[in-house]
């Protein structure tokens, strides 16, 4: 049996090989460890990943990657290729994992559950965001008018609000679009795939229901995404409608606005 070092990065890292002898039943050992902090794996590429070395780049975008199979699976996005294909639909997608959680909309399969309360998501990002609602937290703010999320990709979303940034092109026509989902159900109207004008033109792809506004959209996605950005001033709980808030901070100010009109006829009458 030989074996030899390889000086990968002589300031952060190395690997040692075992090597398998010709003609022999040694099994091959390689161990990549980290000469930084001495941690060691059993694969280069999750080295990678711990060092943050990406020597894989798309020669399209620039963009770059730990290992070559994602870059593989990168260059769909420019080259349209999408392999797998939905059995029941027909629709195809450029990642595997894509496909499996799409499938998951026709068999209403949810195998990611709440520890907290129970409720089942069909996606684990979905999962992480609800937990959140447990444990308070909203780690993601808005540095313009200091609203909080529990999702990154919410306080991206809603910082167009305040950039009037339209990043999402149709590459039909040319209109923008803030909303990747807006876009893809704005493309149904060169595609043909919309053929009659429906007055639910909203459509959340998470879990297919459609809306009249933009609005109503945006307010249903708050029960995926777990969003709630109206807090309460005096106990600190948080509500995903301004309405429900409103009707909440009664019960601290014991606002009672309504009133049964057949009462006070009643004590007027008797009056």
């Amino acid at each position: 049996m030989t074996s030899r070092n390889l000086v990968i990065c002589e300031e952060q890292h190395f690997s040692t090989l075992t090597l398998k002898v010709p003609f022999s039943e040694t099994l091959i050992k390689v161990y990549f460890t980290c000469f930084r902090f001495g941690k060691s794996f059993n694969q280069q590429g999750n080295l990678k990943v711990h060092t943050g070395e990406k020597p894989f780049i798309c020669q399209k975008c620039g963009k770059s990657f730990t290992q070559h199979g994602n870059l593989k699976v990168h260059m769909r996005i420019h080259t349209g290729e999408n392999p797998f294909t939905c059995q029941q639909c027909g629709k195809s997608f450029n990642r595997k994992v894509s496909l499996e959680r799409h499938i998951r909309i026709h068999t209403g399969e949810k195998p990611y559950t709440c520890q907290h309360c129970g409720k089942s998501f069909a996606r684990h990002g979905n999962l992480k965001a609800h937990v959140k609602i447990h444990t308070g937290e909203s780690s993601f703010t808005c540095q313009e008018c200091g609203k909080s999320f529990n999702q990154k990709a919410v306080l991206n979303s809603h910082m167009r609000i305040h950039t009037g940034e339209k990043p999402y092109t149709c590459s039909q026509c040319g209109k923008n679009f803030s909303q990747h989902g807006n876009l893809k159900a704005h493309i149904k109207i060169h595609t043909g795939e919309s053929p009659f004008i429906c007055q639910h033109k909203y459509v959340c792809f998470e879990c297919d229901k459609t809306f009249t506004t933009a609005n109503s959209l945006k307010l249903h996605q708050r029960i995926h995404t777990g969003e709630k950005p109206y807090n309460c001033s005096h106990c600190d709980k948080r509500f995903s409608l301004s309405s429900t808030l409103k009707r909440h901070e009664r019960i601290h100010t014991g606002e009672k606005p309504y009133h049964c009109t057949f009462y006070i006829v009643h004590l007027s009458y008797n009056a």
